[in-house]
């Protein structure tokens, strides 16, 4: 949300989720969606989750998803933690319980939901109607077929231009199903269908996309920012090569741990790589790169202004920039 609002409370998130607002969801990842488009995802609700850690456990023990859901109801909100469940040792980071495998295909069914994230990032599940609020559960859902469509013209709004992969992959539908449905809504005039210079497939601009003659955003994106998660798209649209390498090895990484894009007007101009040190109170920028033929009289101020921003929000009280990259020289001496 910082790229977005700036300085705001750090709570927010959670505030609006503890009234209702969002709902926690699996929409592109693991989302917060506004609880007004409840009804949208429905359909998946209801659909068939016989994915394979799911149906190996009902195989084994084929009434303990009920047991699970029995007892949220009886001590919800609880967290996966609260069952001893685990069957065999602990394989990697990946290896759910039996109770976290139980909890998740409740949670996908929308039995359950997630109430709010624990201090440690656990999420807290709960009965879906102790807390969603009764006009989003009560509000009829629409067809599996019209409940896509809608999420189609959502992405198109937030995307503004974008070809059926980008529209699909907002909401993370599958383009067979949804090629149809966005002729249709291109039809109805709900979608205008265009030719982006540059750009192979076709592309759909929703009919209310603003053209601004020039743009004056400026920065720092999240890794699961919606302007850069889709790769593909991002390269596509703005020329700018980026991966999250929190998974990749050290010295493998091209950039560094956490990376984070830097948005100036209507580019992205340069990349830094950020670690809050909080037993030093210092934001560290651990290495930072501008993009080819940027000067370094554009970006700096810019991103040194932004940096110190975001320090004072995370309530650091300095910014320490390590030698690394080929922006470090300048942007240590903007400190």
């Amino acid at each position: 949300l910082f790229a977005r609002l700036g300085p705001h409370p750090r709570s927010l998130i959670a505030e609006a989720t503890a009234d209702g607002e969002l709902f926690e969801y699996w929409v592109h990842e693991a989302s917060h969606v506004p609880t007004q488009h409840y009804h949208l995802h429905r359909w998946r609700m209801s659909g068939e989750h016989g994915w394979g850690m799911f149906a190996r456990l009902h195989e084994r023990r084929p009434d303990f998803v009920h047991e699970v859901l029995d007892r949220v109801a009886a001590n919800g909100p609880v967290v996966a933690g609260d069952f001893n469940a685990r069957v065999g040792p602990k394989g990697t980071w990946w290896d759910w319980d039996d109770a976290k495998i139980a909890l998740e295909h409740l949670f996908f069914t929308g039995k359950v939901a997630g109430r709010r994230r624990s201090n440690d990032f656990a999420r807290l599940y709960d009965i879906a109607d102790r807390w969603i609020p009764d006009d989003a559960l009560n509000r009829e859902a629409p067809s599996e077929r019209d409940a896509r469509k809608e999420l189609l013209v959502l992405a198109a709004r937030h995307h503004g231009v974008g070809t059926l992969g980008d529209l699909t992959d907002y909401h993370r539908q599958k383009n067979a199903p949804c090629k149809p449905l966005v002729a249709e809504l291109v039809e109805e005039g709900r979608l205008v269908a265009v030719q982006v210079q540059g750009w192979k497939p076709p592309a759909y601009l929703h009919p209310e996309a603003r053209r601004p003659r020039r743009v004056n955003g400026r920065a720092l994106l999240s890794p699961f920012d919606s302007l850069v998660f889709n790769r593909e798209r991002t390269e596509r649209v703005f020329g700018f090569r980026y991966r999250i390498e929190i998974y990749v090895p050290e010295p493998k990484r091209v950039y560094g741990y956490y990376v984070l894009p830097f948005l100036l007007g209507d580019e992205l101009i340069g990349r830094v790589d950020l670690k809050a040190d909080r037993h030093n109170s210092a934001l560290l920028v651990q290495g930072s790169y501008a993009e080819p033929g940027v000067p370094d009289e554009i970006i700096v101020p810019e991103l040194a202004d932004e940096l110190r921003l975001m320090a004072r929000w995370l309530e650091l009280d300095s910014v320490v920039v390590k030698p690394r990259g080929d922006l470090a020289r300048s942007l240590a001496a903007a400190f």
